[in-house]
């Protein structure tokens, strides 16, 4: 169930900023996607100590000379075994700026509805590339559905750096190759840096091994790319996730249809259209945890009384 809004609204003068990003990987398989947030998360110290563990001994029982961090989002045993992801896989962990939730999603192209699952809730997606090999055909479609997908950020990581002796050419190559194919595309914001997953390069600080590269660190950017100015709010979307209707008796006839506001501003009195019925009706009320609100808009989670 969806929402058109009828009545004028304005823009909350004191909307809060967004504290939480979303972000999901994407690119072909093998470029280094779940070693690149295993790396994520070991490196702002996101892990517990017998998950470190438990990886150091899957990875000596395999026979890695290093501990593979990529084990860390792979869950499925299917995936520990193959060393692909097949499905996606959520994690979260916060800094002091900034709270991310990731999602980790498959490189192979039979799995390519799980990537676009995973991006389709993301403020920012991270296409990775293997610096080796450049951009492949899997580079590019996961590009395209981000772009489909209306992500308004992305983040091209020219992963395995390490591989090709930290070479500026190599990466200028792929920046270039990447980003005259970009522009065939709606990307609004686009960003490049030159990584080593496994080894740690430009993933939470600066690396001395690639000094020509004047950018932030991939963390850096994570963390202060802005994504406040995202929200729409002005055509109103909210898709009703469940209906709440108390059988009490201190609670009479009350029904309220709660989720997340996707667009818009939603507030008390305001006309809106339900879909796919049509039917109008008014806003009687917006309920939240901590009780009733004057305006409702992106993210929040409330429900509303019609």
């Amino acid at each position: 169930m969806s929402t058109d809004m009828l009545a004028p609204a304005g823009s909350p003068a004191e909307a809060r900023p967004m504290d939480l990003l979303r972000f999901a990987t994407a690119g072909s398989v093998d470029d280094g996607k779940s070693t690149l947030i295993g790396r994520l998360l070991y490196d702002t110290k996101s892990l517990f100590t017998d998950q470190l563990a438990a990886v150091e001994a899957v990875s000596a029982a395999r026979g890695d000379e290093y501990t593979n961090l990529a084990l860390l989002t792979d869950g499925l045993r299917a995936e520990r075994e193959q060393g692909i992801t097949i499905d996606v896989a959520y994690r979260y962990f916060a800094t002091p700026r900034r709270k991310f939730i990731i999602a980790d999603t498959p490189g192979h192209t039979q799995y390519t509805r799980n990537m676009v699952t995973g991006a389709s809730t993301a403020d920012l997606t991270l296409v990775l590339v293997d610096a080796r090999k450049g951009l492949v055909e899997q580079s590019r479609r996961h590009a395209f559905l981000c772009s489909l997908l209306r992500v308004p950020h992305l983040v091209l990581c020219v992963n395995k750096m390490d591989l090709v002796d930290y070479s500026q050419e190599v990466f200028e190559q792929i920046a270039d190759e990447f980003t005259a194919f970009a522009t065939k595309l709606d990307v609004p914001d686009l960003a490049v840096i030159p990584v080593s997953a496994l080894q740690g390069d430009n993933i939470a600080t600066r690396a001395d091994t690639m000094p020509w590269y004047e950018g932030p660190s991939l963390l850096h950017h994570l963390e202060h790319v802005h994504i406040a100015s995202d929200r729409n709010l002005v055509d109103v979307r909210f898709p009703v996730q469940y209906v709440i209707r108390p059988q009490s008796t201190t609670v009479t006839d009350y029904r309220g249809y709660a989720g997340q506001v996707a667009s818009g501003v939603l507030k008390p009195g305001d006309e809106v259209m339900v879909l796919p019925s049509g039917f109008t009706s008014r806003i009687a009320s917006i309920d939240t945890a901590d009780g009733p609100v004057d305006e409702a808009f992106p993210p929040m989670s409330v429900t509303v009384r019609l």
